[in-house]
């Protein structure tokens, strides 16, 4: 009965999307302008305030961890060959590029919003973006800064969140929102800014975790809890995003959903590979039209 009710689900995002599942397989503080600052005081926006403080206050304590591949972003580590994988390939379908280039994205610019201390903004550089890494937490950018000079690595890395950056009229070539939309203070408002900050013609890659029955019990009771691959308390379930409602919140800004893609953990291989299965994690692709 629960298999079918996840597999009901998984078949609901897909029709919205209309495609076929994937194969189974700071150092220096950032500051917004005085106008910006002006019109965010008291933390809202025009935006409104994505932010939650206690989330931000977790994720600090951890920053020194952020490169440690056995450390509190040990899942991030493994997880990040299949992301990034999808990544590329959506994007290169996306733009048209050439995927035997060891640069093919050059003269596009990409925003890693949530980036944290740097695990996906420094690849996406190295592919040829030019990268704006942001995250409201100014210790993990100054350990991402840190990170990308001593790996020889331009990144344009600032403390904001993304209405700060949005308030400022950047447009972007690209932005990814991996594993952030499941921890904003208010997603209406992070979708309106993330409308704003994809040009036309614009790609969008998402990845976050679904509300499920089966996400609560593998990615907090067992991930938090059970297996101590997360600390406790890093997620908050009812915070988790339907596929459904992802592809609802980027419809409304004009983003069309292309790709839906499980991610799900080979315990046989003991490694992270995408999968038709959308009921815990996934990835979403998205273009302006």
């Amino acid at each position: 009965m629960l298999a079918t009710r996840f597999q009901t689900l998984a078949g609901d995002a897909r029709h919205i999307v209309g495609v076929a599942p994937a194969p189974h397989t700071r150092r220096d503080a950032w500051l917004a302008p005085a106008a910006i600052r002006a019109r965010n005081a008291g933390g809202m926006s025009e935006f409104g305030d994505t932010v939650d403080r206690n989330d931000i206050d977790r994720f600090a304590a951890q920053s020194a961890a952020w490169w440690d591949p056995e450390g509190s972003f040990r899942p991030l580590h493994r997880i990040n060959p299949a992301r990034l994988d999808f990544i590329r390939r959506q994007l290169l379908a996306s733009f048209g590029r050439d995927a035997k280039g060891l640069r093919p994205f050059e003269g596009l610019r990409l925003i890693d919003i949530g980036c944290g201390g740097g695990l996906v903004a420094e690849p996406m550089t190295r592919l040829g973006f030019a990268v704006t890494g942001i995250d409201a937490d100014a210790s993990a950018i100054e350990v991402a800064h840190a990170h990308a000079e001593a790996s020889g690595l331009a990144i344009d890395y600032r403390t904001a969140s993304i209405e700060e950056i949005a308030a400022t009229g950047e447009r972007f070539d690209v932005a990814l929102a991996l594993e952030i939309v499941e921890h904003v203070a208010d997603r209406d408002a992070f979708f309106a800014a993330l409308g704003a900050l994809v040009g036309p013609s614009g790609a969008f890659i998402g990845a976050t975790l679904n509300r499920t029955a089966q996400s609560f019990a593998l990615a907090i009771v067992g991930a938090e809890y059970l297996l101590g691959w997360l600390p406790r308390g890093t997620h908050d379930w009812r915070r988790f995003v339907r596929p459904s409602e992802f592809v609802l919140g980027l419809r409304r800004q004009g983003l069309a959903a292309t790709s839906l893609s499980g991610l799900n953990y080979d315990w046989r291989r003991a490694i992270w590979a995408e999968s038709e299965d959308l009921s815990v994690n996934y990835m979403i692709a998205a273009v302006r039209r």
